[in-house]
């Protein structure tokens, strides 16, 4: 007898697929490993594997004087570098019971926001790339070279300044500088007004971000998110002005929101934030005070290069600020403030040494990342990069 017509039906196979993103893919910054089980193309279950840099910075703080640690906070996150050291320098001032000039307190508020706008430039940037469009790339580098090419007259270097120390900052002001920021503060708005032009209502850029990855405010408090990925969510929670530092009590910006928490959102409150952060420091430098640049305390802070060429006294002191560290006193602190990818946060034990007992670091790309499993489930493979760049995550941040 001939077969019959169900004997002919070929099986269809149900099982679904495990598929290795990475551990080395273009949307990240360092080396991330997702682990994906996928029916087709759509995500049914996504698992991140940590652990690929192996940096160890929180045992390398607890290895080193409280002034050796500020460089290691620069390469933490790399693409923050300032915030980092504003955070550590916050919790070990705490854990001393001191506090900045107030000069010092206005220029570190200056830096950290053109961090911020620094860091989402580079954020903007990439993932408009990863999504396609090459253009935004080459702009919005355009203008993270001026911030540079501004951190690099202040410090000596463009990145890992290590600028923002201990009772104040590493140098004042260079002749000239405060000039050039106003030049590049009157251009930067029409600069964002570029990159929406290009992207807020491109037809393939919505397609690509509207309705994806959609995180609810109710799932990201759950999840610990905090920063852009929150306030997308329209949690209105940002620390500058929960719980102000610095003197962000002094200036007058708003929290942008938005509604549906999807990559689309994430856009357009980062894009926000650039606005917001270009107002601080317009504010902050028509109220920035004369004054000293870091504390005037031999005991906390170095004292000047050139008086350390005229006083034996003031050798001396740097001699014994260099061998010997500073010795805060027992206890512990915990220092969050409000960093470009969300709450970054030091704490820290004193035994009463030199060097920190235990120094535990809260990353926000590390826990911002726990909401990519909850978000890319359901959506297709395509959609993963654009998630996954829409948290803005830096792995040296992540594996600590």
């Amino acid at each position: 007898m001939g077969a019959t017509t169900d004997s002919l039906t070929p099986e269809i196979r149900t099982e679904t697929m495990v598929l290795n993103m990475g551990p080395q893919h273009p949307s990240t910054h360092g080396v991330l490993r997702l682990v994906l089980e996928l029916d087709g193309e759509t995500v049914v279950r996504c698992v991140p594997h940590l652990g690929y840099l192996h940096t160890g910075f929180e045992k390398t703080y607890e290895d080193k004087t409280y002034h050796q640690c500020i460089p290691i906070t620069d390469r933490m996150d790399y693409l923050a570098p300032l915030s980092n050291n504003l955070a550590f320098c916050l919790a070990v001032e705490k854990l001393l019971g001191i506090e900045a000039p107030e000069r010092a307190q206005y220029l570190r508020v200056i830096l950290v926001e053109l961090q911020r706008i620094c860091s989402h430039l580079v954020w903007l940037g990439t993932h408009s790339l990863d999504l396609g469009a090459v253009t935004p790339f080459w702009y919005t580098f355009r203008e993270r070279d001026q911030i540079l090419d501004l951190f690099e007259e202040l410090s000596g270097v463009r990145m890992m300044t290590s600028y923002i120390r201990i009772g104040g900052l590493a140098l004042d002001l260079p002749p000239g500088w405060l000039e050039k920021l106003r030049e590049f503060l009157a251009i930067f708005p029409s600069r964002v007004d570029d990159y929406e032009a290009l992207l807020t209502r491109n037809p393939v850029f919505l397609q690509r971000t509207r309705g994806v990855g959609e995180l609810s405010a109710k799932d990201a408090i759950a999840l610990g998110a905090s920063g852009p990925v929150a306030r997308a969510s329209g949690i209105a929670h940002d620390l500058r002005k929960a719980e102000p530092y610095c003197v962000y009590d002094r200036f007058e910006f708003d929290i942008p929101v938005g509604e549906r928490g999807d990559v689309y959102d994430r856009y357009r409150v980062r894009v926000a934030e650039m606005r917001e952060s270009h107002r601080i420091i317009t504010q902050a430098l028509e109220q920035l005070p004369d004054g000293d640049y870091k504390l005037r305390d031999w005991r906390y802070t170095l004292p000047p290069r050139e008086a350390i060429k005229r006083s034996m006294e003031e050798l001396i002191f740097h001699f014994k600020f260099i061998t010997e560290g500073i010795r805060p006193p027992v206890g512990e602190v915990y220092r969050p403030i409000e960093g470009p990818k969300g709450e970054i946060g030091f704490y820290l034990v004193s035994d009463g040494s030199p060097r920190p007992l235990r120094c535990r670091v809260r990353p926000p790309s590390f826990i911002n990342l726990q909401a990519l499993p909850k978000i890319c489930e359901g959506r297709l493979v395509a959609d993963l990069v654009a998630i996954l760049g829409s948290i803005d995550i830096v792995l040296g941040e992540v594996d600590r």
